[in-house]
């Protein structure tokens, strides 16, 4: 599983390497941002614009990242493919998720329209 980490003051950056997240990758996914959680600031950007294919596993993948993490914390979208957004907007998973339209915002503090951080 490829991640790339990029932290900055406020935020870390994540950007997704691989082409497919899918069950082939879930777990490692899963397991990868298991690592970074616990470290990282206020809000953890997620960068999905190199995968061009996600099934059933993957979004799972990205749900449970938001579930996991730990309370303070915000998870975005960002770089969402037109395949990847695809499959948001079918399960709905848009009105869930903060989605920023590019990763150049990745610098960026939260947008106004940021879902509200994790709280027990």
């Amino acid at each position: 599983m490829e991640l790339e980490l990029i932290r900055h003051a406020t935020h870390d950056h994540v950007v997704v390497g691989e082409v497919r997240l899918d069950a082939a990758v879930a777990t490692a996914f899963k397991d990868r941002m298991r690592e970074i959680l616990p470290h990282a600031p206020g809000l953890v950007l997620l960068d999905l614009g190199k995968v061009d294919f996600m099934d059933s596993s993957g979004l799972g993948a990205v749900i449970w990242t938001l579930k996991a993490l730990p309370e303070g914390q915000r998870l975005e979208l960002t770089g969402l493919t037109p395949n990847v957004e695809r499959v948001f907007r079918l399960t709905r998973m848009e009105t869930v998720f903060n989605i920023r339209p590019t990763d150049s915002d990745a610098a960026l503090p939260p947008t106004d329209s940021a879902a509200p951080a994790r709280t027990e």
